[in-house]
């Protein structure tokens, strides 16, 4: 089932028709991958509704382009302004929100640097990215995430997910709902587009960032949770055999949010439902993005739209 569309697309400081965002084929980006991009929510919350995280969202996305030297002529703030502009102006939420800058139409040849940037923010309805309350089903893809000094883990990049694609598309293939990889000393390190947490005797484990992870800004948010509920959290590399001897497990994530594993490699993770430890921070996260309760962290930036029912479209 395809995407649902909106009416209009943020293009380099303009709002411009969904229809009209296109590239060239000779782009940089189609040829040698060159982008870097986010993901972002907006939820509702009654009548209201918020953009999740947008601050830390931009500044990454920032930072990822600062990382490929690819300059990006527009400040944080204008960025963010950016992005509810073109949610106020679609007047959709809950909505999935997609910047990204990419290397467009100039010269042929890996050398990035005489083609232009390009950035587009485009929004759209979307559903669960995950199962629900009944768990995901997972395997230990045979893929590695990329070694250090490889291909840099910390910028949210395009060409960063033919990696991800490949663990994917393998654990789909096999009858699963994703894959889990290791990084290349044979550590837990993330999944195809989330972070892995695991529960043991009540302690929140998480792999730490030089386990090639990407730094997640759903990751952060519900460590920092996880911290003011009193909830031990502990980042160190874990072997690949604490997924079968764990109490729970769940992935992190913008578009997985908070998703509880049923299983790893068909064995089954404590009774196969989601434990105390996940639900109590499932319930917390959901509690403050979709406002029934304060919104204490200032997580939520505010957008003008008539909040309607939407048909959710998963992609």
């Amino acid at each position: 089932m395809p995407i649902q569309t909106t009416d209009k697309i943020w293009h380099n400081g303009s709002l411009i028709p969904w229809a009209d965002a296109n590239i060239h084929v000779m782009s940089h980006v189609v040829h040698y991958g060159s982008s870097v991009f986010e993901g972002i929510r907006a939820y509702t919350q009654g009548e209201k509704a918020g953009v999740f995280r947008l601050r830390e969202h931009m500044q990454r996305f920032i930072d990822s382009a600062r990382i490929y030297r690819m300059p990006l002529p527009y400040t944080l703030d204008q960025l963010m302004e950016a992005v509810v502009s073109v949610v106020e102006t679609n007047g959709v939420a809950p909505c999935y929100i997609r910047p990204v800058a990419f290397r467009g139409y100039g010269e042929i040849g890996v050398n990035p640097l005489k083609s232009p940037v390009e950035i587009y923010i485009a929004n759209f309805p979307w559903g669960k990215y995950m199962p629900g309350h009944q768990g995901a089903d997972v395997c230990v893809s045979s893929w590695n995430r990329l070694a250090p000094n490889t291909m840099p883990s910390l910028a949210k990049a395009g060409a960063n997910y033919m990696n991800s694609q490949l663990i994917r598309m393998e654990a789909e293939i096999n009858g699963y709902a994703e894959g889990i990889a290791l990084d290349r000393n044979g550590y837990l390190s993330e999944g195809s587009g989330e972070n892995l947490f695991l529960v043991r005797e009540g302690k929140l484990l998480t792999s730490p960032l030089a386990n090639s992870v990407l730094n997640g800004i759903t990751r952060a948010s519900v460590i920092q949770i996880a911290r003011e509920l009193g909830i031990e959290v502990i980042e160190q590399a874990m072997p690949r055999e604490m997924l079968y001897l764990c109490d729970e497990a769940f992935f992190t994530g913008t578009a997985a949010e908070v998703s509880h594993l049923r299983s790893v490699d068909r064995i089954v993770i404590g009774d196969g439902t989601m434990g105390p430890v996940t639900k109590q921070l499932h319930d917390e996260f959901f509690a403050l993005v979709n406002g029934t309760t304060a919104d204490r962290f200032g997580w939520l930036t505010p957008v003008n739209v008539k909040v309607e029912e939407a048909e959710a479209v998963t992609a």
